[in-house]
């Protein structure tokens, strides 16, 4: 929903100023259309139903799977395409994963938004009308900017959707914002207020390599990417997770989990390694064996290393596989 649009709206109206909030608190707590709003008066639903529409997002199609994961496809007002997830877990967690562009422009190479076309940065709105859709399903309370885009190329739309999460039942320490390594963003996120958390998609130790898999190393660094990540948890107290995606024959072995505990202070670093899911990219997901093997050896060096469950992967929703669906439609 265009609250933007919608407080004007109220205001040609003559609404008073009170309407803006009974109208967003319906919609936060899971409302599916105005006319549900019961202490607005039924001319003013119609009005509202007619000029301001409900989500600035048309759902295209929806896929379910087993294990309790929800993917929907959804286009913007001027056609661009974008997909969310919705992530449940035994534990009670009911998590988002957010898109912040259409498309994305860093093109990583076992990615599949980095296959498609780069749309456009997303809106507060179209961000938030992401969330607000699963929240119409059912309750949530955990959200990680890892869908398709880099957040940290479009801040600030992120972090006003962030401010609004909260009446939908996430608080901002159980939100994620996950970078590439995007130094002038990082540095913004340590110095705003709300308590978000950071993640940085690192996924090798040595430049050569993080540069293959990831041109983007070529603008920043590794060395200044952890620079700012040692900056933020300086001014935050929170530590950043590392992700890392486990590629067969590519980034597994034991001698890379020596370079990567090498370069990572375990008082500020937090490692999650990810199985690799098919994007059709040619390359291959880590043997469990290698998997286990690796996170032992980071565990042995005296490094925090968690294997991320994978959620989705059949309906193509797991981590890396946003926008598959997207380019074919």
């Amino acid at each position: 929903m265009d609250l933007d649009l919608l407080e004007r709206t109220l205001t040609e109206l003559g609404e008073p100023a009170y309407r803006l909030r009974q109208v967003w608190q319906w919609t936060a707590a899971g409302a599916d259309s105005y006319q549900e709003m019961t202490n607005l008066p039924q001319a003013l639903r119609g009005a509202l139903t007619a000029a301001v529409p409900f989500s600035t997002l048309t759902v295209q199609s929806e896929a379910r799977a087993a294990d309790g994961t929800v993917k929907v496809l959804m286009r913007t007002a001027d056609g661009r395409p974008l997909e969310a997830v919705l992530m449940r877990y035994r534990d009670g967690r009911h998590s988002l994963c957010l898109s912040s562009q259409s498309g994305c422009p860093l093109t990583c190479t076992f990615c599949a938004t980095g296959q498609m076309r780069f749309g456009r940065n997303l809106s507060a709105w179209e961000i938030l009308d992401q969330a607000l859709y699963f929240r119409r399903l059912t309750p949530v309370d955990h959200c990680v900017f890892m869908g398709m885009g880099e957040p940290l190329m479009n801040l600030d739309a992120v972090l006003a959707a962030c401010q609004r999460l909260p009446d939908l039942g996430i608080s901002s320490r159980h939100t994620a914002i996950s970078t590439v390594g995007w130094i002038p963003g990082i540095d913004r996120l340590a110095a705003q207020p709300l308590p978000l958390r950071l993640a940085l998609s690192l996924h090798a130790a040595s430049a050569e390599l993080r540069s293959t898999l990831m041109p983007v190393n070529d603008r920043y660094p590794l060395p200044d990417v952890l620079a700012a990540c040692e900056r933020f948890y300086a001014r935050k107290r929170r530590r950043v997770f590392v992700e890392y995606v486990m590629l067969a024959g590519v980034n597994d072995s034991v001698g890379q989990a020596r370079e990567l505990a090498a370069i990572l202070d375990p008082t500020i670093f937090k490692v999650n390694l990810i199985p690799y899911n098919p994007t059709g990219t040619g390359l291959q997901g880590s043997a469990p064996g290698a998997i286990a093997a690796f996170a032992a050896e980071l565990e042995r060096l005296g490094l925090s290393a968690t294997v991320r469950l994978t959620r989705g992967r059949e309906i193509a929703a797991a981590c890396g596989q946003l926008a598959a669906g997207a380019v074919a439609a």
